[in-house]
C-alpha cells in the first residue's frame, strides 16, 4: 500500500511539474476566444456550458457512466489541464483521488472548486463520511443554483469582457431551474407517503430526500469506495420486507449488483420487488441528448421516481422531452 502511494505522489508530482514547464510558475491567464474551459463532471460542464455559450469551449473530463468517486486523472487529463484558461472541479471530496492534485494545480493555475460554493449549513453530514460533507448538492437543484452562480464568477474573473453575457445566461438558465424545482414539487407530491421510500445503490439522493420529503436509503455510503457488507444488504432486505417497499433503483454510474442481491433476498422472504429504473447520480445521459443536461438529468430522475413509487407524472417529463421509456 505504501509503494501505491508512493507511486501516486510521484505521478502527481511528475504531472504537475509537465505542467509547470510548459506554463512557468504564474497564475496569471492569457485570455484567448474562445476560452478553453475544463470540468470534472458534465454536470460543471453543462454549467458553464450554459452560462459561457459560444464565449468557451467546454471539455468534461468524466462523461457518463463514469464514477466521480474513483476516477484518477490520464495523461489526456493533464494535458488538457494544462491548456485550460479555466478549471473547474467540484470539491466537497467529490472527486476524491483528484483532491490532492487539484490543491496543488490551484497554486499554479487557474482552478476554482464550485461545489465548495454552497454555504455549510446547508450541506449533510454523514456517520460514515467523518469531517466531510455529502457532495451530491447537485440533487437539489435550489442548491445547485448556488454552484451555478460559481460557475459564473469564474468565467467572470477569467473573462471580464464577457461579464454581461455570463450573467444574462446565467439569469436565463436560473429560470428554467426554477421552473423544474416546480415541477418537482408538483409530481414528487402525488406519491403516497407509504411509498417515499427511494432506494438506490449508493447513498447519493439525500438532498433530493431532504427537499422533497422521500426516506432515502443507499447500500453504499455517500462514496462508491465504501463496500456494501453482508449486514447492509440484510438490514435493507428487512426494511423492503417490512414497509413493503414495491420498487428499488439502480444508478448509470454503479453496478446493480447488489441491487439485484437486495432484490433476490427480499423475493425469498415473500416480498415483490422490481427495479424502477435507472436514475442518474454522479454522471448525465449520453451528450446531445435532453438527459446530457443537467436540467433534463433531474427531470428524468424526479419523474421516474414519481412514476415507479406511485405518483403521477408525464412521461415525456416536465418539458415533454424524455426519450420514451427512460
Amino acid at each position: 500500500m505504501r509503494l501505491l502511494e508512493t507511486l501516486h505522489k510521484a505521478a502527481l508530482t511528475c504531472s504537475l511539474l509537465a505542467i509547470a514547464m510548459v506554463f512557468g510558475a504564474s497564475t496569471g491567464t492569457a485570455v484567448a476566444k474562445p476560452l478553453n474551459v475544463v470540468a470534472t463532471t458534465s454536470m460543471i460542464a453543462d454549467a458553464a456550458r450554459q452560462i459561457a455559450g459560444d464565449r468557451a469551449e467546454v471539455k468534461a473530463l468524466m462523461g457518463p457512466g463514469v464514477d466521480p468517486h474513483s476516477y484518477r486523472q490520464t495523461r489526456s487529463d493533464i494535458a488538457a489541464m494544462a491548456r485550460a484558461d479555466l478549471v473547474l472541479w467540484h470539491g466537497l471530496y467529490l472527486e476524491a483521488q483528484l483532491e490532492e492534485f487539484f490543491l496543488d494545480l490551484g497554486k499554479r493555475r487557474n482552478v476554482v472548486a464550485v461545489g465548495e460554493a454552497v454555504a455549510r449549513d446547508k450541506l449533510l453530514s454523514h456517520a460514515d463520511y467523518d469531517g466531510r460533507f455529502d457532495p451530491h448538492v447537485w440533487m437539489d437543484p435550489q442548491l445547485w443554483e448556488t454552484v451555478v452562480h460559481a460557475v459564473r464568477d469564474a468565467l467572470i474573473k477569467t473573462d471580464p469582457e464577457g461579464e454581461a453575457t455570463y450573467r444574462a445566461n446565467t439569469d436565463k438558465h436560473i429560470a428554467e431551474i426554477e421552473k423544474l424545482v416546480s415541477y418537482m414539487n408538483s409530481v414528487s407530491a402525488t406519491v403516497p407517503e407509504k411509498s417515499r421510500v427511494l432506494l438506490t445503490a449508493h447513498d447519493a439522493f439525500s438532498y433530493f430526500g431532504r427537499g422533497y420529503d422521500f426516506d432515502v436509503l443507499g447500500i453504499q455510503g455517500i462514496s462508491t469506495e465504501s463496500e456494501a457488507g453482508l449486514r447492509r444488504v440484510e438490514e435493507l432486505v428487512s426494511t423492503i420486507v417490512d414497509r413493503k417497499i414495491s420498487a428499488v433503483f439502480v444508478e448509470s454510474s454503479v453496478p446493480e449488483r447488489n441491487v439485484r442481491a437486495l432484490i433476490e433476498g427480499a423475493e425469498a422472504r415473500g416480498q415483490n420487488v422490481v427495479i424502477g429504473g435507472t436514475l442518474y447520480s454522479d454522471a448525465m445521459g449520453e451528450p446531445g441528448t435532453y438527459e446530457g443536461t443537467y436540467i433534463g438529468m433531474i427531470d428524468h430522475n424526479v419523474t421516474l421516481i414519481t412514476r415507479a413509487l406511485g405518483g403521477e407524472a408525464p412521461e415525456g417529463g416536465f418539458q415533454g422531452k424524455l426519450a420514451a421509456g427512460s
